[in-house]
């Protein structure tokens, strides 16, 4: 019996060299908010301010570390006859605000009107970001018809972001 093996010089220090760039997806907020939740028991309109659950993916150690770049889509479909405005506030572990995001959504007539925008964060705005705890929304009704009991629409958020990561 006969057996030959074959050996090269193996290069270990290549894996030093390795370096890794996934991007990744993934769902960030939602909301879905009827005409009639802006109306007070006694028929006077109020504004929304409402936090999202749990905004914590920030806080992992290794996300944080390798995180280059996030773009955040967020989209907003209003069926409601009444103008709003509505802002994103990003805040920090003690509630303070480290960024906001408006946005001035116009009444719907016919069809949904839908606002978007991407907010891109990377370089110094990328660790206002990092240092997010909680998002928080406040939604301004404009003038307009006034709601009664009987008012339909939703004003719609869906956001995902897209997290560009670096690993070496």
């Amino acid at each position: 019996m006969c057996s030959f093996s074959c050996s090269s010089d193996l290069n270990f220090d290549q894996a030093n060299d390795l370096k890794l760039e996934p991007v990744v997806e993934g769902n960030l907020s939602y909301f879905n908010v009827a005409a009639t939740d802006f109306l007070a028991d006694d028929g006077s309109e109020y504004d929304l301010v409402f936090d999202s659950q749990d905004f914590d993916i920030f806080r992992d150690r290794y996300l944080n570390d390798y995180l280059q770049k996030a773009d955040c889509y967020f989209e907003i479909t209003n069926t409601i006859n009444r103008p709003f405005k509505a802002d994103i506030v990003m805040l920090n572990n003690d509630d303070k605000v480290l960024y906001t995001i408006p946005f001035n959504i116009p009444a719907s007539t016919a069809a949904p009107i839908i606002v978007s925008k991407t907010e891109i964060f990377e370089n110094a705005k990328l660790q206002l970001l990092k240092n997010t705890r909680k998002l928080q929304f406040a939604l301004s009704v404009k003038s307009g018809q006034a709601f009664t009991p009987n008012t339909t629409g939703n004003l719609q958020l869906r956001s995902s972001a897209t997290v560009y990561l670096e690993i070496e």
